[in-house]
């Protein structure tokens, strides 16, 4: 059996159990209505009782068949009430599955659908019941039990509308987070791929130069150009891997990413590329949340990324600066500085993306002894020590 075929016999088989015991105390409830009516107690025929079951069968099918089932619950309250029967419980029925009318099916046909049915069920109250002598209680009397239809289709278009409203904004939600994801990955693979292509295209055009002068500088360099790519491949792969295990169990137990902790290396490399980096600390280190931890790493880098690709030969300084309440880090250059044409690229935004999204603010641009400085502060928020 297809699961679409088990479910809509689970569906019927539970909503048939449902009507059989709304029908039961619909008859029951009957019985009360014809002995405590205002006219005295009534002796209803079997018939009514007919209509009756008949208005509270149609139940068991008022989610597969919704308007069908409205269509037998009202024919059968209508036959009832052009029989002269008292109200009673059998309009609950037509109610109900009103309800389910406005809730599963498109507004214009639940629409036409319920009009038709209060139309129905007006016309058999205008033409077996007591209308009383006064036109207010005649137009009462015949409008009582369509209002009450209507009522509950409307019910039925709010909780549809409602239950539609929080869908969209759970897909939108999840667009949001798939969004956010490819732009955090997206990020994370600009700064590793492009410091690594920036060092050892440095390096690379290093040992051109040399290469009839120095085959042991030459060397020097490959060695360096084979470090930097193995790194960045490593980098990558564990950057990728974390993405991949976080879409997978949807939480966030990570491998370390890159932190401060890396920073003698980065200025190993950037060395070995030719920038001397001077690194100085100020206040007292303190242990720091991972996401602070990894953003000041990603800055520095992405910092001295732009000063192998622009700044020319130069020297590089990071100064870090610990306070009570904020990590600053600073990178500058002696280089040739921004052109005036300039314009932010990828790496700055992506940095000024990391710094505001800690709630912290990042500053870039030309510094006044000529070269370039970007300067970033971060919420210092003390935690396990990554």
């Amino acid at each position: 059996m297809a699961r679409g075929d088990r479910g809509w016999r689970r569906t019927l088989i539970i909503d048939l159990l449902i009507a059989c015991c709304v029908t039961g105390f619909m008859i029951v409830g009957t019985f009360g209505a014809a002995r405590d009516g205002p006219q005295g107690p009534v002796a209803l025929p079997p018939a009514a009782f007919v209509l009756v079951a008949a208005a509270g069968l149609a139940l068991a099918v008022r989610r597969l068949h919704p308007m069908a089932a409205l269509g037998v619950a009202a024919t059968a309250a209508t036959g009832y009430l052009a029989a002269g029967y008292p109200f009673g419980p059998i309009l609950f029925a037509v109610a109900f599955i009103a309800f389910s009318v406005g809730l599963r099916v498109p507004t214009r046909p639940a629409m036409a659908t319920a009009a038709a049915a209060a139309v129905l069920i007006a016309g058999g109250v205008a033409f077996g019941q007591d209308l009383g002598t006064s036109w207010v209680t005649a137009s009462g009397t015949v409008l009582a039990a369509p209002t009450w239809i209507a009522a509950a289709c409307a019910i039925g278009f709010g909780v549809h509308a409602y239950r539609q409203a929080g869908a969209q904004s759970h897909a939108e939600a999840q667009r949001q987070q798939a969004y956010e994801e490819r732009l955090q990955t997206a990020r994370e693979v600009h700064d590793i791929v492009g410091h690594g292509l920036a060092a050892i295209s440095m390096q690379a055009g290093v040992a051109l130069h040399v290469l009839d002068r120095s085959p042991e500088r030459t060397r020097e360099l490959l060695t360096s150009i084979r470090d930097s790519s193995q790194h960045a491949l490593d980098e990558l792969r564990a950057t990728l891997a974390v993405f991949r295990s976080d879409a997978a169990a949807g939480v966030a137990e990570r491998a370390p990413l890159a932190g401060l902790a890396g920073l003698d290396t980065l200025v190993s490399r950037m060395a070995d590329s030719g920038i001397p980096v001077d690194v100085s600390t100020t206040g007292t280190p303190l242990p720091l949340l991972a996401t602070v931890d990894h953003a000041a790493y990603r800055i520095v880098q992405e910092s001295l990324t732009n000063v192998l690709r622009h700044a020319g030969p130069t020297t590089a300084t990071v100064r870090l600066g610990y306070a009570p309440d904020r990590l600053t880090v600073e990178v500058a250059d002696r280089g040739r500085g921004p052109l005036d044409s300039a314009v932010p690229g990828q790496g700055v935004t992506g940095m000024r993306a990391r710094a505001e999204g800690l709630g912290g603010t990042l500053y870039a641009g030309a510094d006044e002894s000529g070269g370039f400085r970007v300067r970033a502060e971060l919420p210092l928020t003390v935690g396990v020590p990554t």
